[in-house]
């Protein structure tokens, strides 16, 4: 987790709204590793689960386990 509380530098419009965000390249590279890991969860929770035995059945049954 980045602590971007003393990295970040936010600009503001005349009603005193944050419009805009300047962050040091190495932490928006880290943001953009965690937004490709939270889409890879993502579409892991839509493939379906098999039971832990039936896996391990499987894998003794293929002779890679």
């Amino acid at each position: 987790m980045i602590d971007t509380k003393h990295e970040a530098t936010f600009l503001y419009n005349e009603k005193g709204e944050k419009t805009h965000v300047f962050l040091p390249i190495e932490v928006y590279e880290e943001l953009l590793e965690d937004l490709q890991d939270l889409a890879t969860v993502a579409e892991l929770e839509e493939e379906a689960a098999i039971p832990f035995d039936e896996l391990v059945g499987n894998l003794k049954r293929s002779g890679k386990l």
